[in-house]
């Protein structure tokens, strides 16, 4: 054997073989899989009676669980890059809003009031990563300011027009819209109605609905968190565009001198996420047939602790979609499961505030394992 043979066979001491267990310890879905199993278990034990876990229970913690997982998708990725939007939350106000001002004040058709607002929305969120990337602001910072600026338009442009903060009609003048049953509609009708026929889920047992499914469909809303899920997870696992984003977040300054056009992947996070934002609410206002100057109130935070909650580092350059839609998925069985077992609601931010500290302090430790940090 060549001296050159033995030496590849021979281990370089400089180089330290991972183990399983460590390579699965820094896996940023390990922490909202843990908790993910741990918020199933309580529940099952304290509050299947409860209805919880009906099909109605499913379908109400299963819709809330996917309003967070729009919004944390756009959240996730913007944060693996390195920066963060605090103004997600009025860009649901302010978005939902508009559809209602642009169709039903000026009685433009819906699915062109829709359209125009997602590309004022993703506009805006340029706006936001070029003033972040032009200016080396904090994204705190711009963000916050873009926080209020949007909030202030989606109060003042109703009292102004409408002498009121609440347009409702959304729903009359969406009827029969093509772009409208896209985010306000549900699909698999039919097979929900036959499962009822079987007797493999709960009926209306008296009234006008004797007979047919409490669950009658699943709606766009769920199918839309669906989509956004997949898709970030493809990008962020499968493309070099998705490497740029983990490159950007991890050492931006690295990244640019190995070619990564670290500005406009910053840039296109932000569109994502105002794209993410305008989803919601589209899908919100179509829900309930109104817009309100109040709407996406606190959204931005539940976005953020959604995906800390899934393993992203505050520091970025680490994270994954999967773990944001299962702390998305944790936040909305919880928010719903504590009603089912009859705790007191108020209760839930108390335990949004455990929650997010045990998860800091877990990718803490996780960033230390990776970075050989003490």
């Amino acid at each position: 054997m060549s001296q050159t043979a033995q030496s590849q066979t021979v281990s370089d001491e400089r180089v330290k073989e991972m183990s399983a267990l460590r390579r699965a310890l820094i896996r940023p879905e390990l922490g909202g899989l843990v908790g993910t199993v741990a918020v199933f278990t309580f529940f099952l034990l304290f509050a299947f009676d409860s209805g919880m876990f009906s099909s109605q229970g499913v379908m109400n913690w299963s819709t809330v669980s996917a309003q967070f997982m729009i919004i944390a998708v756009g959240a996730c990725l913007l944060m693996i890059a390195g920066e963060f939007d605090l103004s997600v939350g009025s860009m649901i106000g302010f978005s939902g809003m508009m559809i209602a001002i642009l169709s039903v004040t000026l009685g433009w058709p819906v699915w062109l009031a829709i359209i125009v607002t997602f590309a004022m929305c993703i506009v805006i969120g340029a706006l936001n990563g070029y003033i972040v990337i032009r200016t080396g602001l904090p994204s705190f910072i711009v963000t916050l300011a873009f926080l209020f600026i949007l909030r202030g338009f989606t109060i003042y442009l109703p009292q102004t027009i409408e002498r009121k903060t609440i347009i409702s009609g959304v729903r009359d003048v969406a009827e029969g819209d093509w772009l409208a049953a896209l985010f306000g509609g549900k699909i698999l009708t039919g097979f929900f109605t036959w499962m009822g026929q079987a007797g493999l889920i709960e009926t209306f047992e008296r009234g006008t609905r004797e007979g047919q499914p409490v669950v009658d469909g699943i709606p766009m809303l769920i199918v839309w968190a669906i989509i956004l899920v997949i898709f970030g997870h493809i990008l962020l696992t499968r493309t070099r565009f998705g490497n740029w984003i983990f490159a950007s977040g991890g050492d931006a300054e690295a990244a640019r001198n190995s070619g990564v056009p670290v500005s406009r992947v910053k840039i296109l996070m932000f569109m994502f996420t105002a794209f993410c934002a305008c989803v919601f609410a589209t899908c919100q206002v179509m829900e309930f047939g109104s817009a309100g100057a109040d709407r996406g109130l606190l959204k931005e935070f539940e976005a953020i602790i959604a995906v800390v909650i899934g393993g992203a580092l505050l520091t970025g350059g680490y994270g994954s979609v999967i773990g944001a839609a299962l702390g998305a998925l944790i936040f909305g069985v919880v928010q719903q499961g504590l009603f089912f077992a009859g705790v007191e609601s108020s209760l839930f931010r108390v335990f949004l505030g455990i929650i997010l500290l045990f998860a800091v302090i877990l990718n803490t430790y996780i960033r230390r394992l990776i970075t050989g940090e003490r």
